[in-house]
């Protein structure tokens, strides 16, 4: 099965940028569809970006669509999610996901997950 550890995080004023990457082993990475989640202090996980195996289809929340851009090395073993404008809203821990079948928005359907990496947004 895989295994997910994502980095990245950090703090940044708002309007700037951050890029997460989330490093994949002990599985074919190539072989999962792959999604970015974040969750908010008091708030439910809730689903940012998601792309499918080959990385040519793309998902994007309506609070991210234009500002952010899911993409996926597959000779690295690696998920980015880039980030542009940063709002304070956009303040998380942001983790991502894998599956081998599953490339929605849902969150319970998502089999693997990493241990996140927090954004913070200062205003």
């Amino acid at each position: 099965q895989v295994q997910l550890v994502e980095s990245g995080g950090g703090l940044v004023q708002a309007g700037g940028s951050l890029r997460l990457s989330c490093a994949a082993s002990g599985g074919a990475f190539s072989l999962y569809h792959m999604g970015w989640f974040r969750q908010a202090p008091g708030k439910e996980r809730e689903f940012v970006a998601r792309i499918a195996r080959s990385g040519g289809n793309t998902l994007y929340a309506d609070s991210v669509k234009g500002r952010f851009t899911i993409s996926r090395d597959n000779a690295k073993n690696t998920l980015y999610l880039q980030m542009n404008s940063l709002k304070p809203e956009d303040t998380a821990v942001y983790y991502c996901a894998a599956d081998p079948s599953y490339y929605g928005s849902a969150v319970y359907e998502y089999d693997y997950w990493g241990q996140g990496t927090q954004v913070t947004v200062s205003s």
